[in-house]
């Protein structure tokens, strides 16, 4: 039920993340969802692409560091209160976010958010206790 997410780590300089792109685009991997976080010094570039492998070899290939990270997939029901509903039945069974953001297509009639908890496992039981659905990797790196 996880997914693989990549992290690339780069300096903040002008043209870095274009050249991210640029590597990815030459390998022929496809970008699936993503989202950057800075500092003043570095950025992290966390990406779902549809072929993670591929990805990671050529980004370390190019002298990137690159992590692997599992993460959730969740269908977020595409209404106000959708998310919040999520993120109390989290926050009331002591689930700690650690960071999420938005895949690029909706799912059905549900909009699709990438999670990174603190405990995947119990984050897991809960959602799915919940009825929501979880989206395997290989449907994801593929919608």
């Amino acid at each position: 039920m996880r997914a693989e997410q990549i992290s690339v780590f780069l300096e903040n300089k002008a043209g870095r993340l274009c050249e991210v792109t640029g590597i990815l685009a030459e390998a022929q991997v496809n970008i699936r969802a993503l989202a950057l976080a800075d500092t003043s010094d570095f950025g992290v570039l966390r990406l779902i692409v549809d072929e993670t492998e591929k990805a990671k070899d050529a980004l370390k290939k190019a002298g990137f560091t690159v992590g692997k990270t599992n993460v959730l997939a969740v269908e977020v029901p595409d209404r106000p209160g959708g998310l919040y509903d999520i993120l109390n039945l989290l926050q009331t069974s002591g689930i700690n976010v650690e960071y999420m953001y938005a895949f690029v297509q909706q799912s059905g009639n549900n909009a699709v958010m990438i999670f990174r908890f603190d405990n995947t496992d119990e984050a897991l039981k809960v959602i799915q206790a919940k009825g929501l659905r979880v989206i395997d990797g290989k449907t994801l790196y593929g919608m």
